[in-house]
């Protein structure tokens, strides 16, 4: 059964996305003269992915520290991982950044194409020269006024433990001399568990947002200390 309420969902996932990828070709094109930061196209995917966890009632979503986000500042977003749907989970933010997103994503129908009309950032694991470039295109989208969201733990946790944190988005951030804004996510290893494409239709999830860590604060600071202080707090955050 479960089995089954999973293939119905992922075909519900990708019908709805035929027109919500046209709505959204609409908006790329008629913002294209005035919206270098594809601030409308983000907003209605964040619209989109709330849509499609709204979908399911018994999956719940609790979201604190909200206010503590400053969208008239760009800085570096950083989370943990538990899932695949982090990132539909997050739309409930309602914030304006760019996604760090593996580049098999953006291959994806419906979905890569939209990542692509984003103007999101790939980055191929493990590849040093896409390092480098996710660094760029990053620093270049926080000097524009786009804040970036990384997944510094690079891929998802097994049993929902966070796990050590590369160093590339605290990197951005002391190079641009911007704040950092932890989210700590939990609930959503219990939708689908890594290595599973199945689904469990009831999970209580929660999005915390944390108190910002300003430049000020960490621009003395190696990567690696800042690296241990954002996965203590988010950490912390899980445990309370």
């Amino acid at each position: 059964m479960k089995a089954f309420k999973s293939i119905l969902y992922y075909l519900y996932f990708f019908i709805t996305g035929i027109p919500l990828v046209v709505m959204a070709l609409v908006i790329w094109v008629f913002s294209l003269p005035f919206d270098k930061r594809k601030f409308l196209l983000h907003w209605f995917t964040q619209v989109w992915g709330s849509f499609l966890f709204a979908s399911v009632p018994s999956w719940r979503v609790t979201v604190l520290g909200k206010e503590k986000i400053q969208n008239n500042q760009a800085k570096v977003f950083v989370s943990n991982h538990q899932s695949e749907f982090d990132i539909i989970v997050t739309s409930r933010l309602y914030a304006h950044f760019k996604w760090v997103s593996k580049a098999e994503v953006f291959k994806v129908p419906i979905i890569g194409w939209n990542m692509w009309m984003n103007q999101y950032i790939k980055l191929k694991r493990g590849d040093r020269k896409s390092i480098m470039q996710m660094i760029k295109d990053s620093c270049r989208a926080l000097e524009n006024g786009s804040s970036v969201f990384i997944f510094p733990e690079g891929t998802r946790s097994k049993d929902g433990k966070v796990k050590k944190m590369a160093s590339g988005a605290f990197v951005i951030a002391q190079r641009e001399k911007v704040a950092i804004q932890p989210v700590a996510i939990s609930g959503t290893k219990d939708i689908m568990h890594k290595g599973s494409w199945k689904l469990n239709f009831r999970a209580d999830v929660k999005l915390d947002v944390l108190d910002e860590i300003p430049y000020e604060q960490h621009k003395d600071m190696d990567t690696n200390e800042i690296s241990y202080l954002v996965r203590q707090k988010i950490v912390e955050a899980l445990q309370s």
